[in-house]
């Protein structure tokens, strides 16, 4: 049985030929291999073409400021399956993987949208700041949070995000999605009552869209940096290991308060 159309039946990325591998039009090994860096190459593989420098600087900088943020839920339980699964590294990778979700991981993608949508509205000639109002009482009224501001530590500056917007602009890609994302930080306590800062998760994919990233490929971001991450923590895990102290902690820190026999006390 079929599901979904059946007309596309190519791919653009990448063949092979008994003497030759090609990627994205190009020789893996004669251009590429030893040629260019791993931040190029996921350009090149993402977009079919090679970034600009300044495009490299960018992408490069939101790697590196997504790529590690301590224990947080994804790394514990990362590290608590290897502690379980010792032979299976892939295994705590996806593990931590699959828990970076929009309240820990941050949305990039989210808030890429939101900037489009403020953006689309500006395109049909609404002033920047009407645009911004309308999107964000349009999510208030869905009850959504605004993505890409707000952070738990941070509250006067998300000193990442300030980075981020300083290198778009040293390397002259800021433009109107960066534009956006500072404009919605000044108009938010008017909008909803409470300042909120730009977070590292709304200030990269305001720079990467203006670096011309394609709003597609967004949430593969912090997905591939924070791989990086999590293969340190295991390698750490097992030299170092703590997965069953994080779950013994967490043993200690939750009671049990369901029901019981008349009598019975767990044990300490």
């Amino acid at each position: 049985m079929k599901i979904g159309p059946q007309t596309q039946r190519s791919s653009a990325i990448s063949t092979a030929n008994e003497a030759t591998i090609l990627v994205r039009g190009r020789d893996l090994v004669t251009e590429l291999l030893g040629n260019i860096g791993f931040t190029d190459y996921f350009w090149l593989l993402v977009t079919g073409a090679l970034p600009s420098i300044a495009q490299r600087r960018v992408l490069d900088a939101t790697l590196v400021a997504i790529a590690e943020h301590g224990l947080v839920p994804s790394v514990q339980a990362s590290r608590m399956t290897l502690a379980a699964a010792p032979e299976a590294l892939q295994g705590a990778v996806a593990a931590g993987i699959l828990g970076c979700g929009s309240v820990v991981l941050g949305s990039a993608e989210a808030a890429g949208l939101f900037f489009t949508a403020v953006l689309e509205r500006t395109k049909e000639g609404t002033t920047m700041e009407a645009a911004v109002t309308a999107v964000v009482q349009q999510y208030r009224a869905g009850g959504r949070a605004i993505p890409g501001y707000g952070h738990p530590l941070h509250k006067d500056c998300d000193p990442r995000a300030q980075r981020l917007l300083e290198i778009a602009t040293q390397t002259a890609c800021a433009g109107p999605f960066v534009a956006i994302a500072q404009r919605a930080e000044k108009l938010l306590p008017q909008l909803i009552g409470k300042p909120l800062v730009l977070n590292v998760s709304g200030a990269i994919p305001a720079v990467l869209l203006d670096a011309g990233f394609p709003l597609a490929a967004l949430k593969g971001v912090p997905i591939l940096a924070r791989t990086a991450g999590l293969i340190a923590h295991l390698v750490e895990e097992q030299l170092r290991p703590i997965g069953f102290v994080m779950s013994h902690a967490a043993a200690e820190a939750i009671e049990y308060d369901g029901e019981a026999p008349e009598g019975f006390l767990p044990s300490a």
